[in-house]
């Protein structure tokens, strides 16, 4: 999210009926979905937990999929959600850390979306952060940094909604039972229907996994395999599960602990080990225990969704498994020099280990394995707004 212009969106809401054109297709909408929310889930995929105040519908989710892709949102008319969560990069940005709508560099890159439904908690470090319909708050009116930039203009943006040819006829039907729709809780209650919709499990790997394709994956992927669920790396201790991730909930499930991990990205001097403001769940708990500690993310898909690490400072795979393999990361010389893998902070997973050439070619196949080319090439969640040539 980038290129400040805020001229543009005096003028887009100013003549909100001129923009219409531009980004609608009403034919598009004629025939609204109705009815239930029937998840299709793949195998080995739970029912995703759901809040109760914003049950799953399809009228929903085809409306935020409509605010998803919609640059009105912010504050140049330009960016919007899809800005930083491409469908192309596995809903990442492929920088190392995002820009907002006014051009200000945020401290860490943009988590992938892709099977957000399932987790527990959300973004890099805020372990307060549950529910989608309140994170999504957080693009939109953010100032410390300065996301979408809609801090004192969400009204003038419900109003655009309302004068849209498109959003008159969608947002009665998402929500059939309020005398006026166009609101902004109504707005991150529809966004959130669409990214739960955003699943993932098409990979070679999981036609191997799931489907007993014994020939899908690679024999470089199986040995690969073999050592990320090996003792001695300890990969799948903090990637764990049907989603590669500890940070997962689910339908049904009870008393999940989130866990944050301490990998030993740094060890600078000083009243912090880590460089701020990536302090880890510290900002928010305060607990010196706390610094350094992030959210193990997904890794499907992980191919796709370079650079890696919270502020993109691994630019590659085999970078991530230079770090992991060294038990921290060694920096030399910059304002962060020091020995990562004696970090206070270091969860007792980060131990190292030793790959010869083969064994680091193997892993690499088994996690490029985890690429799902369907969910990147998916129409149900590509831009609604751009008209079929």
């Amino acid at each position: 999210m980038n290129k400040c212009c805020i001229p543009a969106l005096v003028l887009l809401l100013a003549t909100p009926i001129v923009v219409v054109p531009v980004f609608g297709n009403p034919q598009m909408v004629n025939q609204p979905e109705t009815g239930e929310y029937h998840w299709d889930l793949p195998k080995g995929f739970p029912k995703p937990r759901v809040p109760a105040d914003n049950p799953m519908t399809p009228a929903k989710v085809r409306l935020g999929r409509y605010l998803f892709y919609d640059p009105r949102m912010s504050v140049n008319g330009m960016e919007s959600c899809s800005t930083c969560h491409r469908q192309a990069l596995a809903f990442t940005d492929g920088k190392a850390q995002a820009l907002g709508a006014t051009g200000e560099s945020h401290p860490r890159s943009s988590m992938s979306l892709v099977n957000v439904a399932y987790s527990s908690v959300l973004t890099w470090s805020n372990p307060n952060e549950h529910f989608l319909e309140n994170q999504a708050l957080t693009p939109m009116f953010s100032e410390h940094p300065v996301e979408l930039g809609l801090t004192g203009k969400g009204e003038k943006f419900v109003q655009v909604l309302r004068s849209d040819t498109v959003y008159r006829e969608l947002f009665p039907v998402a929500f059939p039972a309020e005398s006026d729709p166009f609101t902004i809780s109504n707005v991150t209650k529809a966004i959130a229907s669409f990214e739960r919709t955003i699943l993932s499990a098409g990979s070679p790997y999981d036609h191997y996994h799931y489907d007993g394709e014994d020939q899908a994956i690679s024999e470089s992927a199986k040995r690969g395999e073999a050592l990320f669920f090996s003792e001695p790396l300890s990969c799948f201790r903090c990637h764990t599960g049907f989603n590669f991730s500890d940070a997962t909930d689910f339908e049904g499930r009870n008393g999940a602990k989130i866990e944050f991990h301490n990998t030993g990205l740094y060890n600078v001097a000083g009243a912090l080990s880590y460089p701020p403001p990536n302090v880890g769940i510290y900002e928010y708990t305060k607990q010196p225990e706390d610094v350094g500690k992030f959210k193990a993310p997904t890794l499907r898909n992980i191919a796709l969704t370079a650079p890696y690490m919270h502020d993109g400072s691994a630019k590659t795979l085999d970078a991530v498994l230079d770090h992991y393999s060294a038990g921290g990361r060694t920096i030399m010389d910059s304002p962060y020099a020091g020995e990562g893998s004696h970090n206070p902070n270091k969860d007792a997973l980060i131990r190292g280990f030793k790959l010869s050439p083969q064994e680091r070619l193997d892993l690499i196949a088994f996690l490029e394995s985890l690429t799902d080319e369907g969910v990147i090439h998916d129409q149900r969640f590509g831009n609604p707004w751009k008209i079929p040539q």
